[in-house]
């Protein structure tokens, strides 16, 4: 493969997650279709496909680059102080998206093989943000206690029991104790 294809093929893959991104504000995530993005990127139907397996594929792929684009906390403070600055760091940056957010948290409970490998790396995101809020001496059950109260918390914002704005302050107390530091 040429340095060209791959320059042509860069460029289709930023222009379609471009179109995503701006029909998905436009239209929201239940009318989004992969054929109105590729419209939107100029490109073909076929040619889209080609990069997004599904819509599920395309929403968790989107949420991905917005995620890993985050700001990683600074790590100063107390141990508790540290991993609610991660959380606090990680729901502002889902927050400022709210038809991305809408639409990942189906996306991610989806069967599809390249969501599935894409669910992983999102959540080994969350767990290296934690362990480098956590620094040493956090045991194994601290780390796991923050990714479950951290994906619950999550999954309540995703089903409107809460917004990904509250998320951060609700989780606060939930991390000083599990973190020992109430």
């Amino acid at each position: 493969m040429s340095s060209a294809t791959s320059t042509r093929q860069a460029d289709t893959v930023e222009r379609l997650f471009a179109a995503a991104m701006a029909e998905l504000r436009e239209v929201g995530h239940e009318a989004l279709t992969i054929r109105s993005v590729a419209v939107r990127a100029g490109v073909s139907s076929a040619t889209a496909y080609t990069y997004l397996a599904s819509r599920n594929h395309l929403f968790v792929k989107l949420f991905w680059r917005h995620l890993s684009a985050a700001p990683v906390a600074e790590a100063t403070g107390s141990r508790a102080g540290r991993v609610q600055e991660a959380v606090r760091s990680l729901t502002t940056r889902i927050a400022e998206e709210p038809e991305l957010a809408a639409a990942v948290t189906p996306a991610l409970l989806g069967s599809d093989s390249g969501v599935e490998r894409l669910r992983l790396r999102i959540g080994a995101e969350f767990a290296a943000r934690f362990e480098a809020a956590l620094g040493d001496g956090a045991g194994e059950a601290v780390r796991e206690a923050l990714l479950l109260a951290f994906s619950g918390a999550l999954l309540q914002a995703g089903m409107g029991l809460m917004t990904y704005d509250e998320m951060a302050d609700r989780l606060a107390p939930v991390v000083a104790v599990i973190v020992g530091e109430e």
